[in-house]
C-alpha cells in the first residue's frame, strides 16, 4: 500500500456475510414473485379489470393490489441481496473544485464569449478556400 489516498484506492472493504438463511429467503421470495406475476398476468388476460354490469371496479382494485405486492416483494428481494451478498466498499474519490463541475478547463473559469469565432467558421463553411 504505497498511497492510501490516491484516486481509486480502496479505503475500506468489508466482505459480504453470505448467510444461508438469506439465500433461502431470497429463493422463497422469488417463488412468491413468480406466483404473483402469474396471478397478475392471468387476471389481466381474463379481464378482471373490466367493469361488470353492476358497475363495481373490484377487479381493477384487485389487480392494483397484486401489482403493488409484486413491486414490494421485488424490493425485499433486492434489499436482502444488497445487504447479504454485496461487499461494503469505500473508494477514495477525487475531490473537485467548484469551477470543475461547470467548466472544462481552468482558463475557461470566467466563461467564453457567446458566438466566439462563429463568423470565421461560417466563412470557412461557405468558402472552403478562405485564406487564413
Amino acid at each position: 500500500m504505497a498511497d492510501d489516498n490516491s484516486y481509486g484506492a480502496i479505503h475500506r472493504y468489508e466482505p459480504a456475510r453470505e448467510s444461508t438463511v438469506a439465500a433461502i429467503t431470497i429463493v422463497l421470495l422469488s417463488v412468491l414473485q413468480i406466483v404473483l406475476v402469474g396471478l397478475f398476468a392471468y387476471g389481466l388476460t381474463t379481464g378482471w379489470a373490466v367493469g361488470t354490469s353492476t358497475g363495481t371496479d373490484a377487479g381493477n382494485v384487485l389487480l392494483g393490489l397484486i401489482l403493488a405486492a409484486v413491486f414490494i416483494n421485488l424490493s425485499f428481494i433486492l434489499l436482502l441481496y444488497r445487504k447479504e451478498f454485496l461487499p461494503d466498499v469505500m473508494v477514495v474519490k477525487k475531490r473537485r473544485r467548484k469551477w470543475e463541475d461547470l467548466y472544462v478547463r481552468e482558463e475557461d473559469m470566467e466563461g467564453t464569449q457567446a458566438g466566439g469565432d462563429m463568423v470565421e467558421k461560417l466563412k470557412r463553411a461557405i468558402y472552403p478556400y478562405y485564406k487564413r
